[in-house]
């Protein structure tokens, strides 16, 4: 009943904003007729999107973020408007602010901070963020940013979760391909993420592995957590300085290298996935910001990781190879790959996958990232898949996402950025290590305890398995003659059935032969019911 009102809800948003003017098509007559009863106004189509994904709430305020990521796919004045949605979400009252910060901390704010701003540095979907100024003891103070998370936002997430549980599982059971797509398990895994972004302990301890993974780096800087005035419900960070990635004639004014400064946001990208297995999740440019220092060898400082993302050795290694043999356009190596790792039925004929897979990836080759919509060709992947049986794999979803955030920032800042030329040799680079005999020592020394520890057990362990299997060859011929039985007594079924359903054919013929009489009254003989109940149990032998 829940996720049923609230989907009475969405649709009443939708033709309160009069969503329809988005749709270049003609809509079914019961839907134009429903719009109808709304008025137009006279708000451009960009703000009425907006404005129903504020009304929706964070899930959906979230899916219009990515959207402002993809110029590609999203008309301009669509895009200008969706990026509002970023970090200038309505705020709430400063005084409940203060309420919720007094209450997390337990404290007086004036024996913690020097000052608070009142106004919101900026507002998001899920929480909202203040300046102030920390005071670390009486000679120091450190600028910072106080995050807390929205009041009531558990309940309108928990909503739309429902509604969204409840669609998955209507597309599982009513769709063609519902149980390929894994639609409740992708819903799954985002109701675990979003719900982790509403634990703001969580998120610092994700900051914190970001920066130890990026100390010292030349690519990224990661602010530091205060961890003493930090929990669930409160974050407090180092405040940062920088450039919104997004504003593109800032960075110009300061002379940025707008081509390493793509260059480092692809490095930074795959140096997450492929050597730190760690990687932040919500790329979007209200996220990212480029500091204000050395405008020629650019850094980025990145903000906001409550969603990060990891992927196990084996889809990391198959996904590592995937891109290189698409690299080298050895689409043979892709098919079987796809085969091995088990994205597609290991009944796939390898030469009709490998040729599919050549028609979408051969003409994206050997062009700058300005000319190829990674959007659409994500699209043209799926109908692939459709033909090919390809299962969603839910641990890839979130990378996924993340690469269409990565590509939609690349666009903007250097739109003739070759991605190729960036991701190729650091892919090379990191399957040679991984293979490499120091990286092996590395990995021998530290499962080298946990064998230890085993070896011991390995003796009884392979008796124990050996007994096993002599139990096993013991019960074979039982098991046999087991089989054999149950087939002779089902042939004996069949006969049986033959048998019966013959002398029955025949006493019938008989009857209704010398009884013509019979042939008028024949839908009130009791011969016929015994007729059917007995053709009913000589099928139900039959299974």
């Amino acid at each position: 009943m829940v996720a049923f009102l609230r989907l009475l809800h969405i649709i009443w948003l939708c033709c309160r904003h009069r969503l329809d003017q988005l749709v270049t098509q003609n809509l079914p007559l019961p839907l134009r007729c429903l719009f109808a009863l709304f008025p137009k106004g006279d708000k451009q189509r960009g703000e009425r999107l907006r404005l129903a994904l504020e009304s929706l709430g964070p899930v959906f305020v979230k899916f219009g973020q990515l959207l402002s990521t993809r110029p590609d796919l999203v008309p301009p004045d669509i895009v200008k408007e969706l990026d509002e949605l970023q970090d200038n979400v309505p705020p709430f009252s400063p005084e409940l602010f203060r309420e919720m910060v007094e209450a997390s901390l337990d404290e007086p704010l004036d024996s913690i901070f020097v000052e608070l701003d009142e106004k919101p540095l900026a507002s998001a979907s899920v929480a909202q963020v203040h300046a102030g100024i920390l005071r670390v003891d009486d000679d120091v103070q450190r600028e910072v940013v106080v995050k807390v998370i929205r009041p009531g936002i558990e309940h309108t997430i928990a909503k739309d979760i429902a509604l969204l549980m409840w669609i998955a599982r209507l597309m599982e059971r009513w769709l063609p391909d519902g149980k390929r797509l894994h639609p409740i398990d992708i819903v799954e895994d985002y109701r675990n993420t979003i719900f982790d972004e509403l634990d703001l302990q969580r998120e610092g301890a994700n900051a914190s592995q970001l920066r130890r993974n990026f100390l010292h780096s030349p690519l990224l800087y990661v602010p530091e957590v205060f961890w003493e005035y930090s929990n669930k419900t409160m974050l407090v960070m180092e405040r940062i300085y920088g450039i919104p990635v997004a504003d593109i004639d800032a960075l110009h004014a300061q002379q940025t290298n707008m081509k390493l400064l793509a260059e480092r946001g692809v490095e930074i990208f795959f140096t997450q996935v492929f050597e730190h297995n760690f990687f932040h999740a919500d790329m979007h440019p209200g996220n990212i910001f480029v500091s204000k220092e050395q405008p020629q060898k650019p850094k980025y400082l990145c903000v906001d990781m409550a969603i990060v993302g990891s992927l196990s050795r084996e889809d990391q290694y198959y996904l590592a190879r995937n891109i290189l043999a698409m690299f080298r356009r050895d689409y043979r190596q892709v098919a079987e790959l796809h085969v091995q790792s088990g994205w597609v039925p290991k009944e796939t004929r390898i030469n009709e996958f490998e040729a599919a897979v050549r028609t979408v990836c051969e003409p994206i080759f050997q062009k700058p990232l300005a000319e190829i919509s990674f959007g659409k060709v994500l699209i043209t992947l799926f109908q692939t898949a459709q033909r090919f049986n390809m299962e969603v794999q839910p641990q890839l979803v979130l990378l996924q996402k993340t690469l269409l955030n990565i590509e939609g920032l690349g666009r903007q800042l250097y739109p003739e950025l070759d991605l190729w030329e960036t991701a190729h040799p650091f892919l090379e680079r990191w399957l040679e290590n991984r293979f490499h005999p120091k990286t092996l020592l590395k990995e021998f020394k530290r499962y080298a305890p946990e064998w230890l520890e085993k070896l011991p057990a390995v003796p009884s362990t392979v008796l124990n398995n050996l007994q096993t299997l002599e139990k096993v060859r013991e019960l074979t011929p039982h098991l046999e003659q087991a089989a054999k039985d149950y087939h002779q007594a089902r042939e004996n079924a069949k006969r049986r059935y033959i048998m019966a359903s013959s002398a029955i054919g025949l006493g019938l013929i008989a009857a209704l032969t010398t009884w013509p009489s019979a042939i008028n009254h024949i839908s009130n003989m009791p011969a016929i019911s015994i007729v059917l109940g007995i053709a009913a149990v000589a099928l139900w032998i039959m299974k």
